[in-house]
């Protein structure tokens, strides 16, 4: 590898870390392919406190976004993620219960669905995923808030 190429190489790494920090994305990776042997590969990650951020506004939403008959379902079952009618985030991103501000929620506790059915959608890298139920049945609690912060596996509502 001749020392321009190497040059070259360290502005990309630059110029992705600059990315990485533009759009607030907290990991990016990225395969380059000069020749049939001759690649690079780079992975960034920003070391960000999004963990301590989501689990602490999860205790929030539940309090304030549980009914009160499912509000004595936490001393239950401490870990909703636990509870065997989980729907847990495939993804790290934004959550949001309707298509858009000030539209009706895709779904509301107590509402029934059927499997397929969107139950929210979870922006990631400016992506709209369609979160589908997995299986149908009742809403017993939604566990997150509209336009909060979500990690992967984290539980987002209870079907049973």
């Amino acid at each position: 590898m001749s020392k321009q190429s190497t040059e070259a190489d360290v502005a990309f790494i630059q110029a992705l870390a600059e990315l990485l920090n533009k759009n607030e994305l907290t990991e990016l990776s990225v395969k380059r392919e000069y020749a049939e042997d001759d690649s690079l590969e780079v992975r960034v990650v920003k070391q960000a406190n999004i963990v301590t951020t989501s689990v602490a506004a999860a205790p929030a939403v539940v309090t304030t976004a549980s009914a009160p008959a499912a509000a004595a379902a936490p001393a239950v079952n401490d870990d909703p993620a636990q509870h065997p009618g989980a729907v847990t985030s495939p993804m790290v991103g934004t959550a949001y219960l309707a298509a858009e501000p000030g539209s009706t929620p895709f779904v509301s506790v107590g509402a029934t669905v059927s499997e397929g059915q969107t139950l929210m959608i979870i922006e990631a890298m400016k992506t709209m995923n369609h979160i589908p139920a997995p299986r149908a049945g009742t809403v017993k609690r939604i566990l997150v808030a509209d336009g909060n912060a979500v990690e992967y596996g984290a539980p987002l509502m209870i079907i049973e």
